[in-house]
C-alpha cells in the first residue's frame, strides 16, 4: 500500500518537456523529470545491493521515457530511452521522490560536482 493508502489518479507523460506528471488522490502534484527518474531509478544496478554500493548515474540530461507499464497495482515500470527498463517504481517510491524532490537533486548536483 502506498503511503497513507495514496495512489496515483492520474500520471501523464509529457514527452516533449520530458516530464512526468503525478497527481495524487490527495490532491498532491509532482512534477519529475525524466532525468530525476533516472537517477534515481530504484533498480540494482542505481541502488546496488546494499547500503554504500549506490553508483552515480551521470550524462542523463537528455534522457526521456519509451514507455510506462503499469505493474500489478503498485507500481510502475519505466522504459527509458538509453535502454534502462530493470527499476519498479512504487506508488510509495515515486511519492518520496515528489515529496523530497528539491533535496535529492540537490544532493546529486553536489554528487557530480564532487566527481568533477
Amino acid at each position: 500500500m502506498a503511503k497513507n493508502n495514496l495512489y496515483p489518479k492520474e500520471i501523464s507523460l509529457h514527452k516533449q518537456s520530458r516530464i512526468l506528471e503525478i497527481i495524487y488522490d490527495d490532491g498532491e502534484c509532482f512534477k519529475l523529470t525524466c532525468e530525476y527518474l533516472r537517477v534515481f531509478s530504484p533498480s540494482a544496478e542505481v541502488r546496488g545491493h546494499g547500503p554504500g554500493q549506490e553508483v552515480l548515474q551521470f550524462g542523463k540530461e537528455n534522457v526521456n521515457i519509451n514507455k510506462i507499464e503499469q505493474v500489478g497495482n503498485y507500481a510502475i515500470r519505466l522504459i527509458f530511452d538509453d535502454g534502462h527498463e530493470t527499476g519498479l517504481y512504487s506508488w510509495d517510491y515515486l511519492y518520496e521522490l515528489g515529496s523530497t524532490q528539491k533535496d535529492k537533486w540537490n544532493s546529486y548536483i553536489a554528487a557530480l560536482k564532487e566527481l568533477g
